[in-house]
């Protein structure tokens, strides 16, 4: 009897030990803080996958966003730390930019988890990690990130919240081309046709224009003229002369003797003295002692600086004897100037590449009887500089037929 009861016992305590057992007991305990590690990991995941989509500009809609409270916004400060808007104001940006993304608030039992989940998986992401008190414990490091204020305010931030920051540069505005419209308007003497604001307008020329260099402002001629008073006093056998506007002192050839009728003068773009033709004996009879010059700029606007007393190095000054008026017009013969043109025309040409004169409107394009039948381009990709450039097609051909060389370039392909 009594061995029985033995047997019994033994069996009772061995049942009870395998279920009941510390073996047992640990394995479901391990279970647990998996899964509730593996929980803890999905909402970082999800925090940094919505962070990754505002910065590359899409969005991530996944329903551990709602789960798990989820929200991200641009954040902008000025100097001072005070709140502002996101965009380029009269050519500044903000000077700090943030792109915020944040969670819902997290048990405090389990912040020791999540900091172990940051620092194994997400050590490389920067400022990722809990807020708590105004700053943001990031896993893996001792510095603490201080939150301003405006930046609290703005996403309503909370302890316990999860919460990754990264700085961005705010994107410069693209400046857009508009077209002029078809309709056109007379203006009167001493204004001039501009393009402002969606429509034509008549705007009062401003001739007096800043002088650069040592040039000075002439009223009487109405232009640039060189400042006499900033003429260096050169050495022996030295000559002071205007290169790119500013005086310098040059060597001259001293025994370069010209022939009759001729006299040395200094080309400016060898700096090297030559001989030409007598200016006074090739001077031709004029009844136009004071030229009236009509306006030549590019697309006019309030920054734009208007010129109309001189061309450009690409350029030639036509008169009309019978008006006096004078226009400037492309000068094919300068494209060898590196002043009009700084590369290598030869370079510039193929199926792909072709030379060009950079139009400032329709307004001069009717004065130039080369391209009185061609549709000039005045697009974001064809300069208006008053001056002979190379249009580059890319993958693109030149289209032949639309192309005036060296006035015209369009392309057919590629790029239009």
């Amino acid at each position: 009897m009594n061995i029985f009861l033995i047997m019994l016992v033994s069996l009772f305590m061995a049942g009870y030990y395998m279920f009941f057992g510390p073996n047992t007991r640990v394995h479901e305990q391990e279970t647990e803080y998996a899964v509730a590690l593996s929980d803890l990991r999905s909402v970082a995941e999800c925090a940094m996958a919505v962070h990754n989509a505002q910065i590359n500009g899409y969005v991530f809609d996944d329903v551990c966003v709602d789960q798990n409270q989820i929200k991200s916004d641009f954040v902008c400060l000025d100097a001072n730390l005070k709140p502002l808007s996101c965009e380029v104001v009269r050519g500044r940006k903000p000077d700090f930019s943030f792109i915020i993304t944040t969670t819902g608030v997290l048990n405090p039992s389990d912040y020791n988890e999540m900091m172990e989940i940051l620092e194994k998986d997400f050590s490389g992401a920067g400022t990722f990690g809990i807020f708590q008190d105004g700053i943001i414990l990031s896993a893996g490091t001792s510095v603490k990130r201080q939150v301003p204020d405006a930046i609290r305010q703005k996403m309503e931030m909370q302890d316990g919240q999860l919460v990754y920051i990264t700085q961005y540069d705010v994107p410069d505005t693209e400046t857009e081309f508009t077209e002029p419209g078809a309709d056109d308007i007379v203006c009167p003497m001493g204004t001039s046709k501009t393009y402002r604001f969606g429509r034509w307008q008549c705007s009062g020329n401003n001739m007096k224009v800043g002088c650069g260099g040592d040039m000075i402002w002439d009223s009487g001629l109405m232009q640039c003229i060189p400042d006499e008073s900033r003429k260096p006093l050169c050495g022996s056998k030295q000559t002071a002369v205007m290169v790119d506007e500013v005086w310098e002192c040059v060597n001259p050839f001293g025994e370069r003797k010209c022939p009759s009728g001729f006299v040395a003068r200094l080309n400016y773009d060898s700096l090297e003295w030559e001989c030409v033709e007598e200016p006074s004996a090739t001077k031709t009879e004029s009844k136009c002692n004071l030229l009236s010059k009509r306006p030549v700029r590019g697309r006019s606007g309030a920054t734009v600086r208007v010129s109309s007393t001189s061309c450009t190095d690409c350029e030639k000054m036509i008169v009309d004897e019978n008006t006096c008026s004078a226009i400037c017009v492309p000068d094919p013969e300068k494209l060898s100037s590196p002043r009009c043109y700084p590369g290598n025309v030869n370079e510039c040409s193929g199926s792909s590449r072709a030379i060009y004169f950079g139009f400032p409107d329709t307004e001069y394009i009717s004065n130039v009887p080369n391209v009185a039948n061609v549709n000039v381009p005045l697009d974001s990709h064809h300069s208006q500089n008053r001056k002979f450039n190379c249009l580059d097609c890319g993958v693109g051909t030149v289209n032949i037929l639309k192309s005036v060389y060296p006035y015209v370039a369009v392309c057919s392909g590629g790029r239009q």
